[in-house]
């Protein structure tokens, strides 16, 4: 049997869903595949993000990721909001979650790493889900 395909989608797909994708290879890859995009792209991860994720698990998310929409990557199985806030873009379908996340752009790097633990936290739910 093939494993789950999960898409994390945020706007810009640079921050919160880039770090869901490296978090779900990093504690889920033999659970599930992780995949992130967005509605629009950016030219670059938020490097903010990339910093603190190469110091809190030495995880170089510019080594493998880059900012894609939903059509780049392959049709998921789940489907999973960061958290729109106001209100999420529709994708062709419903999303299964919405981790309703905050957006640390431009934030303290103690903000970023509070971000980072609950997606952390949610991705080792989301595999006792699967």
């Amino acid at each position: 049997m093939s494993k789950k395909k999960v898409a994390f989608i945020c706007v810009h797909n640079s921050c919160r869903s880039q770090i869901a994708e490296a978090l779900g290879k990093y504690f889920a890859a033999d659970v599930f595949e992780s995949y992130s995009a967005g509605t629009e792209v950016k030219p670059q991860i938020n490097q903010d993000a990339v910093r603190i994720m190469k110091d809190l698990y030495t995880i170089d998310m510019e080594k493998t990721q880059y900012s894609k929409l939903i059509s780049d990557i392959p049709n998921p199985d789940i489907v999973i909001s960061m958290g729109c806030n106001v209100s999420c873009h529709f994708i062709g379908r419903p999303f299964d979650d919405n981790w309703e996340l905050e957006d640390p752009t431009g934030k303290s790097d103690e903000e970023f790493k509070i971000i980072i633990k609950k997606i952390e936290q949610n991705i080792l739910d989301l595999m006792n889900r699967i």
